[in-house]
């Protein structure tokens, strides 16, 4: 019948319905917009500041449009800066945000295959022994950790800045659920194959661990690139400094002058390297987080 709800249905909902629908949605992508340039704003400033003079900064208003010093600033910043060069500090910053990742999701895979595939005694003790850890931050154990670190001589090192960060328990934790969820009839199947673990780890596991590790190197790779303290103390030599290190230093103390252009450009560099690593690894970053089998 053509009166009939099953017609209604077919033919799409009320108009009533629809323009409710659409007023949400339009209030929606205004208050996102809104959201969106409030976040923005001030990131928007630290660029225009990179690109006009000192005086244009320090004498109000500050203009809100690019001035004409961009590459003169940029310039100076990457390769004079204020005690170090940038390109040196981005340099430092990567290789050790990089290795931190790396390191992390390398060991964190290897325990957590061990804990769920390897039956031995205490497997389940070892876990929750690392598992607490978590309670344990760098910040807690420093002072022990710089210890080990200097009777090494690794201080003014990358592998001081990257070898004292790379366990993780939360990385660990959440490979050992992921490998729960894989059916043992893989396992089996492998063996029964004559496969042999490590050859059932870089054939099987790895591969279906590969939105995982995506979603995690994002996570662990701006850890790395934002660490201040343990840079901060384990390095003396300024060709060592990180790009954090280097901004907090660019400020100046006492009656000094803040060299403003510089100072923004330098921080409008160090946001970029995240920002590459977040969107090119965006659709596995979303995918580790969301799949429904994790």
């Amino acid at each position: 019948m053509a009166g009939s709800p099953t017609n209604i249905t077919r033919n799409g909902p009320a108009p009533g319905m629809v323009t409710k629908s659409g007023g949400r949605l339009w209030l929606t992508h205004v208050l996102m917009i809104f959201g969106l340039l409030i976040i923005f704003f001030p990131i928007w400033l630290a660029f225009i500041a990179s690109t006009v003079t000192q005086a244009d900064i320090v004498s109000p208003p500050m203009p809100l449009l690019p001035g004409g010093f961009f590459f003169e600033n940029y310039k100076r910043a990457l390769f004079s800066g204020v005690n170090v060069p940038v390109l040196t500090m981005l340099l430092n910053s990567l290789v050790m945000a990089v290795g931190i990742a790396t390191g992390k999701i390398v060991i964190s895979l290897l325990s957590a295959f061990a804990i769920v595939y390897f039956k031995f005694p205490g497997r389940r003790t070892f876990f929750w022994m690392i598992f607490i850890t978590l309670m344990l931050p760098v910040e807690v154990r420093i002072v022990p950790t710089y210890e080990v670190v200097a009777g090494f001589g690794l201080l003014n090192s990358y592998s001081g800045l990257i070898f004292p960060l790379i366990a993780s328990a939360t990385a660990t934790f959440l490979f050992r659920q992921f490998f729960m969820t894989i059916p043992d009839e893989l396992a089996e199947a492998a063996r029964v194959d004559g496969a042999r673990p490590m050859r059932f780890f870089f054939d099987i596991i790895l591969p279906m661990s590969r939105t995982n590790i995506a979603a995690l190197f994002v996570i662990l790779f701006i850890y790395g690139w934002n660490q201040y303290l343990w840079p901060l103390l384990i390095t003396t030599d300024p060709d060592m400094n990180t790009i954090v290190m280097g901004i907090k230093q660019m400020f100046p103390s006492g009656d000094d002058t803040a060299d403003w252009p510089v100072i923004m450009a330098t921080s409008i560099l160090a946001m970029i390297p995240p920002v590459v690593v977040v969107i090119s690894m965006q659709k596995l970053f979303i995918r580790g987080l969301v799949d429904s089998e994790k």
